[in-house]
């Protein structure tokens, strides 16, 4: 019987091996039959690739799964037709027009207004004509070619500060900013001489106002990740040239709803003259960064009305109206317990206490209002309150409230603690183990066939159904970044551990478009998405909205219930996608299984027609 059972094993693994080798070739097939870059050029690997391959090998053999692919009754697919070529940069949730017909007051006609179903598009957005694969990271960082952003405005109104310039038909980055005019790098070892952003103590960031994301695309190489933030405003496309240089960044606004983080999220929080009045309203905005900032982490505001007494000529302010402003920011400052650590020029650098026990001033009711003790992570689409959000309670004045987090890189994977402590239901060390394991051994399977995965061949990634961030952390690397987004219809809220982990992400309900532009996303993963969003919300809305935020030769990976996915493989026959149904990494009998997709290379004009590859 022995000798039967290994005999069994050695045919099963046999098999296997088959599957994963004509799995890899076909997969490459389709990624080499629709990849373009570096200006409209073949792409030389794809063109190798697809040279070498030939899915007509072992025709008695398929890596796909036996399952149909057809749709309900056999019926055809609707073919989704593309957009009108002025939708190329359209954002659904923050659509300039729509957004006009909303209150300024408190910046809330730049918050998220989503189009009622009878106005959501059902089409698909095109890219503009000339479109061409960004350039691959760190090269991305200061060059992105002109076709793919074509808007100058920012090149003339920020000339002197050295955001942008434009050069053929390229824009370079020389990683300048308002504050920064001589490069980010300079501004950054001043803050590095005052936070402890070396040793990897600080590793994230929010950066409130970004423009194009200078800040959060230097401080890469010193490996901490920044979450960059800015309203589509009439700072035209800031946010959509950060992600095209390969930077973290959505489109977002601190006006009158809580920002879509958990609390006690970041290490460091960031406001270069981000215009934002941060003693307006009670303080209210100061609190919401006191929300979403780690015990113990650093809030930098650099310029107004920081030194002011030298600067208030220049900035066209009176001197009474600038003391007036930091003397406001200075009270509510102490009112959350933030030490000034610094000041020096136009920076200032302040510390939040660690735990409430060495902050006296928070027991003072008369002078603080304490949010009250609901769920610090029900914050989607809720409104700001003017109150400080209590933090875990301590044992003595030296403890960290919440818990002290290693440093980064050993905190991706050290036992985050809101596990440890059971902070998130369901979950415990034992499964936040297996977690990592499981996730670990899908992406080593996901490498099987697709073998760029981690390599470079795709920056900027996205995972829909994040979890407890395994799969990020399982493809962690310097040349990606994963945006980690928890469903707001998720079971459990697991947000917080995946910034405890060193990584960052965003609260999200996939029934709304996301808060991007068109083609931010080289590659979109999700797991379990369709499944969990299953009679919310219509299946061909989140594909289109997958479809709009995801670069022409992009790569989708679905993992789900094969008649879900099958379903999806019907519908996305329709919208200009090649798709692969494979089985399983643990074999066919397993009813989950996985669907690789790379999205067709076709852009505006052109009688709108698929460009050949």
């Amino acid at each position: 019987m022995a000798m039967k059972g290994n005999s069994a094993d050695k045919r099963t693994r046999s098999s296997v091996s088959i599957f994963i080798v004509i799995a890899m070739c076909c997969f490459f097939y389709i990624l080499g039959a629709w990849q373009k870059s570096g200006f409209g050029k073949g792409d030389s690997i794809a063109v190798e690739i697809t040279k070498q391959t030939d899915c007509t090998i072992l025709p008695n053999l398929s890596f796909e799964t036996h399952h149909s692919g057809a749709g309900p009754n056999d019926t055809p697919a609707e073919n989704f037709e593309p957009c009108d070529d002025h939708y190329t940069d359209y954002t659904p949730c923050q659509d300039q027009e729509r957004a006009m017909t909303f209150p300024r007051e408190n910046m809330i006609y730049r918050e998220r207004h989503c189009p009622p179903e009878e106005e959501k598009l059902h089409c698909l957005i095109p890219a503009p004509r000339g479109y061409v694969a960004p350039f691959p990271w760190p090269k991305s960082r200061d060059f992105v070619p002109y076709a793919n952003v074509p808007y100058k405005s920012l090149t003339v109104e920020k000339a002197v500060q050295n955001w942008v310039q434009y050069e053929g038909n390229i824009f370079r980055f020389p990683g300048g900013g308002t504050q920064f005019p001589q490069g980010a790098d300079a501004y950054i070892d001043q803050l590095a001489s005052v936070i402890p952003i070396a040793n990897g103590t600080v590793r994230t960031a929010l950066d409130t106002g970004c423009g194009v994301a200078s800040w959060g695309a230097y401080l890469l190489k010193r490996n901490v990740l920044a979450m960059s933030f800015a309203p589509r405003d009439s700072h035209e496309a800031q946010v959509q040239f950060s992600l095209e240089r390969g930077v973290p960044a959505v489109i977002g606004v601190l006006g009158t709803i809580k920002l879509p983080y958990p609390s006690r999220a970041f290490d460091m929080a960031h406001c270069s003259r981000c215009l934002i009045p941060w003693g307006a309203n009670d303080g209210i905005y100061m609190m919401e960064v006191d929300r979403v900032l780690r015990p113990g982490g650093y809030w930098v505001l650099s310029g107004p009305p920081i030194n002011w007494k030298n600067n208030y000529k220049a900035w066209q302010r009176t001197e009474e109206d600038l003391e007036g402003e930091q003397r406001k920011i200075e009270e509510i400052a102490e009112l959350l317990c933030w030490e000034k650590v610094s000041e020096e020029g136009e920076i200032a650098i302040w510390r939040k206490s660690i735990n409430t026990d060495s902050c006296p001033g928070r027991h003072d009711e008369a002078r603080v209002s304490i949010c009250e003790s609901i769920d610090s992570y029900d914050i989607w689409n809720k409104k700001m309150e003017a109150c400080v959000t209590p933090i875990p309670d301590v044992m003595s004045s030296e403890e960290v409230a919440g818990g002290v987090l290693q440093t980064f890189p050993e905190r991706l994977n050290a036992v985050p603690p809101r596990i440890a402590s059971g902070s998130v239901p369901g979950y415990s060390i034992e499964s936040y183990g297996k977690d990592n394991k499981l996730w670990k051994k899908h992406v080593k399977a996901y490498k099987r066939i697709n073998k760029y995965l981690d390599i470079g061949r795709y920056r900027n990634i996205m995972d829909m159904n994040a979890g407890l961030g395994s799969f990020a952390a399982a493809i962690e690397s310097p040349k990606l970044w994963v945006m980690n987004v928890v469903p707001t219809v998720a079971e459990k809220s697991t947000l917080g551990v995946i910034y405890e982990r060193g990584l960052i992400g965003i609260y999200h309900d996939w029934c709304e478009a996301f808060s991007t532009y068109p083609r931010t996303y080289d590659l979109i993963h999700a797991n379990g998405l369709f499944t969990l969003y299953k009679d919310k919300c219509k299946m061909e809305d989140i594909l289109l909205e997958m479809d709009r935020i995801l670069r022409p030769e992009g790569t989708v990976i679905l993992r789900d219930d094969v008649n879900i996915l099958l379903k999806v493989k019907w519908m996305v026959s329709g919208m200009r996608w090649n798709t692969k149904l494979v089985d399983n990494e643990d074999g066919p009998m397993v009813s989950e299984k996985v669907l690789f997709a790379v999205k067709q290379y076709w852009v505006g004009g052109q009688n709108n027609q698929t460009a050949a590859a």
